[in-house]
Protein backbone atom coordinates (compact mmCIF):
# COMPACT_ATOMS: atom_id res chain seq x y z
CA UNK A 1 0.00 0.00 0.00
CA UNK A 2 1.15 3.85 -0.81
CA UNK A 3 1.55 6.28 1.64
CA UNK A 4 1.17 9.82 1.30
CA UNK A 5 3.13 12.70 3.05
CA UNK A 6 2.28 16.00 3.07
CA UNK A 7 5.15 18.98 2.12
CA UNK A 8 3.14 20.76 4.53
CA UNK A 9 6.62 21.91 6.47
CA UNK A 10 8.90 22.90 3.29
CA UNK A 11 5.71 24.99 2.11
CA UNK A 12 5.49 26.45 5.61
CA UNK A 13 9.26 27.69 5.56
CA UNK A 14 9.08 29.27 2.01
CA UNK A 15 6.27 31.47 3.33
CA UNK A 16 8.08 31.94 6.94
CA UNK A 17 5.34 30.60 8.61
CA UNK A 18 4.74 28.29 11.82
CA UNK A 19 3.13 25.76 11.57
CA UNK A 20 0.47 27.54 13.70
CA UNK A 21 0.31 29.89 11.65
CA UNK A 22 -0.55 27.42 8.78
CA UNK A 23 -3.11 26.55 10.96
CA UNK A 24 -4.94 29.93 11.77
CA UNK A 25 -4.25 31.25 7.86
CA UNK A 26 -5.99 28.04 6.57
CA UNK A 27 -8.83 27.24 9.05
CA UNK A 28 -7.42 23.96 9.68
CA UNK A 29 -6.97 22.45 13.12
CA UNK A 30 -3.56 23.12 14.71
CA UNK A 31 -3.44 19.65 16.00
CA UNK A 32 -4.32 18.15 12.40
CA UNK A 33 -1.96 20.55 10.88
CA UNK A 34 1.04 19.29 13.07
CA UNK A 35 0.31 15.17 12.42
CA UNK A 36 0.14 16.19 8.76
CA UNK A 37 2.85 17.84 9.16
CA UNK A 38 5.65 15.02 11.37
CA UNK A 39 3.71 12.35 9.21
CA UNK A 40 6.60 10.27 7.57
CA UNK A 41 3.67 8.36 5.93
CA UNK A 42 -0.37 8.25 6.07
CA UNK A 43 -2.75 6.08 4.23
CA UNK A 44 -5.77 8.24 4.89
CA UNK A 45 -6.43 12.32 5.08
CA UNK A 46 -9.02 14.53 5.87
CA UNK A 47 -9.77 15.84 2.04
CA UNK A 48 -11.31 19.07 3.05
CA UNK A 49 -8.19 20.18 5.37
CA UNK A 50 -6.00 19.15 2.45
CA UNK A 51 -8.20 21.70 -0.07
CA UNK A 52 -7.68 23.98 2.57
CA UNK A 53 -3.61 23.72 2.52
CA UNK A 54 -3.47 23.46 -0.80
CA UNK A 55 -5.00 27.16 -0.66
CA UNK A 56 -3.72 28.62 1.78
CA UNK A 57 -0.26 27.90 0.33
CA UNK A 58 -1.49 28.54 -3.46
CA UNK A 59 -0.45 25.44 -4.54
CA UNK A 60 -2.60 22.51 -6.18
CA UNK A 61 -2.85 19.80 -4.11
CA UNK A 62 -1.23 17.48 -5.93
CA UNK A 63 1.73 19.77 -5.32
CA UNK A 64 0.95 19.07 -1.68
CA UNK A 65 1.47 15.80 -1.57
CA UNK A 66 4.14 13.46 -1.96
CA UNK A 67 3.75 9.59 -2.50
CA UNK A 68 5.79 7.73 -0.38
CA UNK A 69 6.36 3.81 -0.83
CA UNK A 70 5.68 1.73 2.62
Amino acid sequence: MDLVRLKIREFAQEKGWTLKEVSTRSGVNYSTVKTYATSQGMSMANVMALLRLARVFEVAIEELIEVVEE
